[in-house]
C-alpha cells in the first residue's frame, strides 16, 4: 500500500502541472480545470471529504473524458481514505467504500479508449482489487475477475500476479497464493524483486528453508548487489539465534555458517559496508560458542571485535555525510 501511495503523490503533482498547460491535457471548461487543481491540492493535504466535494464538481462540469476518468479515479481515492476498518458495520462508514468502488469502476471504464491514461488506470483496477480484498469488503468473488482482469491487461507485470497472490494469501488459499508468486517470477526471472516478493510470502507461511532458496535466486540474479547477500545473512542470523526447541543445534551451527558466508560475499563485493562487518561480528560471536578450540576462539572474538568497532565507525561517518545505502561493487550485474 505505502508504495502505492508514493505513486499516487507523483500522479498528483504531475496531473496538477500537467493540466494546468496547454498540452494535451487541457480542457476548454476553465471552471472543470480550476476545480481539478482544488480538489487535487485538497488531496495532497489530506483533506478527503473537501477532495471529494471538490471532485464531484469536477464530474459536474463535464470535462473531457481524460479529466473525467482522473476525477473518477481521484474521488474513489478519497471516499476510500474516509474509510475506517476500525468502524466497520457503520453504515456512513460502510458507504464510504461502495462509493470508491463505484468510482473506481467508472475511472476504468471512462479511460478505457483513452490515449495515455494508463497509470491511474492501472492504479484503479490496483484499488478497486484492494477494495474487496479481506481488509474491506472481503468479496474474493469480486476481486478474482478484476485482478484477472488486470493480468490480461499487462500480463508482462510481475506485480498484477502478486495483487492476485496477496488476496488468497489472506483468504487463506495458500496453494493459490504460492502458484501466482512464483508465476510473477516467471514473467520477468531477471528481476530481483519478484524473488524477494515470493520469499515474503514464504517467510510469512514460516517455510524458511523455501524463504532462504527464493532470496538465493534473486541474490544470483544480481550477484554484484551486496545488499542481496546481506538480507540472507541476517535471515540465517535470526533463524540461528531465536530460541526454537525443534531446531538442533547442529542445524543452528549451519546456519550461522551460511551467514556468514553471506556476508563475506557482501564484503568483497562493497568492504565499507557497515551493516554486514556488524552482523559478521554478531554471527562470529555465534560461530565462537561451537568452537571447542581456545586459540581459534579467541581469534573469532578478536575479528569479531574488529568488524564491530569498524562498522560503528563507518555507520557514524556515512551518517554524517548522509550516505547510508550500500554501493554496488564494480562489473556490473
Amino acid at each position: 500500500m505505502q508504495f502505492r501511495v508514493t505513486r499516487l503523490a507523483v500522479v498528483v503533482l504531475a496531473l496538477t502541472v500537467g493540466l494546468a498547460g496547454c498540452g494535451r491535457y487541457s480542457i476548454s471548461n476553465i471552471r472543470a480545470l480550476k476545480a481539478f487543481s482544488d480538489a487535487n491540492k485538497l488531496y495532497q493535504k489530506n483533506s478527503y471529504k473537501e477532495a471529494a466535494a471538490r471532485y464531484e464538481d469536477v464530474i459536474g462540469l463535464g470535462p473531457e473524458r481524460n479529466v473525467l476518468g482522473f476525477a473518477y479515479f481521484f474521488l474513489g481515492n478519497s471516499y476510500d481514505n474516509q474509510y475506517k476498518e476500525s468502524k466497520k458495520g457503520d453504515p456512513e462508514n460502510d458507504g464510504f467504500l461502495t462509493k470508491a468502488v463505484a468510482n473506481y469502476r467508472l475511472a476504468i471504464d471512462t479511460l478505457k479508449d483513452v490515449p495515455d491514461p494508463k497509470e491511474i488506470r492501472k492504479l484503479s483496477f490496483e484499488y478497486l482489487i484492494a477494495a474487496y480484498g479481506t481488509d474491506k469488503l472481503n468479496d474474493l468473488n469480486q476481486a478474482e475477475p478484476i485482478a484477472q482482469q488486470l493480468i490480461a491487461l499487462e500480463p508482462d507485470e510481475p506485480s498484477n500476479y502478486q495483487a492476485l497472490g496477496n488476496l488468497y494469501e489472506k483468504a487463506g488459499r495458500f496453494e493459490e497464493a504460492e502458484k501466482y508468486f512464483r508465476k510473477a517470477v516467471d514473467v520477468k526471472p531477471k528481476d530481483p524483486n519478484t524473488y524477494k516478493n515470493l520469499a515474503g510470502y514464504y517467510n510469512r507461511q514460516g517455510q524458511f528453508e523455501k524463504t532462504m532458496a527464493a532470496f538465493e535466486q534473486g541474490a544470483n540474479v544480481e550477484p554484484n548487489n551486496p545488499e542481496a547477500w546481506h538480507t540472507m545473512a541476517t535471515y540465517y542470523w535470526e533463524k540461528a539465534y531465536k530460541p526454537d526447541a525443534k531446531l538442533p543445534a547442529s542445524t543452528r551451527h549451519e546456519y550461522t555458517e551460511k551467514g556468514l558466508a553471506d556476508e563475506e560475499k557482501a564484503l568483497a563485493i562493497n568492504p565499507e559496508y557497515a551493516e554486514a562487518m556488524i552482523y559478521k561480528n554478531i554471527l562470529l560471536r555465534m560461530k565462537a560458542l561451537y568452537e571447542k578450540d581456545p586459540a581459534k576462539q579467541k581469534a573469532m572474538l578478536k575479528e569479531a571485535d574488529a568488524l564491530m568497532e569498524k562498522g560503528v565507525e563507518l555507520q557514524k561517518k556515512q551518517t554524517s555525510s548522509g550516505s547510508t545505502a550500500p554501493k554496488k561493487g564494480g562489473g556490473g550485474e
